[in-house]
Formats: structure tokens, sequence, C-alpha cells
């Protein structure tokens, strides 16, 4: 269960972009950037909780690999999909409720970091954490 722990934000790359090809606008943009996100990821099994913490909210989500729930971007986007096991990654597909567009995230360990990436319309940004 190599995600399991709490993983702070290190840095990024390409995340105001994203968030710009995602829709938020530009003050929203400015201050996720600086969002100071902590994630705390618990795995058993196939089962996963992962609490999201940031300056802007504290949200907790349950999930089962490949099985489709609901989740709530921090700019209020709504989401559906799921995540599944590639190998060692976790890989997130999800639609857009407002306009039926794709999104995916991977997450994946590299070496001591925790790897986000986001991909949206062409668009891909990098999150990277440290335990």
């Amino acid at each position: 269960m190599a995600f399991n722990g709490t993983w702070k934000i290190d840095r990024s790359e390409n995340y105001e972009k994203f968030m710009e090809a995602m829709g938020v606008n530009v003050m929203k943009r400015k201050l996720g950037a600086h969002d100071n996100l902590k994630i705390t990821i618990q795995q058993d099994g196939n089962k996963f909780t992962v609490k999201e913490s940031s300056t802007f909210r504290t949200i907790d989500i349950e999930f089962t690999l490949g099985v489709n729930f609901e989740y709530s971007l921090a700019d209020g986007t709504e989401l559906t999909g799921s995540w599944n096991m590639e190998g060692s990654k976790l890989v997130g597909t999800f639609t857009r409720k407002d306009n039926g567009k794709a999104l995916t995230a991977h997450r994946e360990i590299i070496g001591d970091e925790l790897v986000q990436t986001y991909l949206y319309e062409g668009v891909e940004a990098k999150r990277f954490f440290k335990r």
C-alpha cells in the first residue's frame, strides 16, 4: 500500500494553465496555485479513503477501484468517474457533469514523491507531494 500516508504539496508544473483550461477564473487560479494541499491516503485492498485538506476546504472521499462515484473539485466543478490500478499507478477517468468532457488523473509514487498528473483538453499539469 505504497500510497498510504499523508502527502503535502511541494511544487506544481503547468497547474495554472490546467486550471485555465478547466474554466477556473483568474482569481481562483491564483489562489489554487497556493492552496497548501495535503492529501491523506488509506488503502484497504480495493477500497480507498482520501482526505484532502487545503486552504479552501477539507473533504473526505471514499471509493472502490473500478466503481463510479461523484466528486466535486475545489472550484465546484462536478465530476463522475472511477479510479483503477494500472500496474503501480492509480488512474482516474472522470467526466465533467456540466459539459461531458473527460478529465484524467494519475497518481504514482516516483522515488519519495507522490506525483499527480492531470490531463484536460490537451493540457497536462503535474503536482508533486512529499510525505
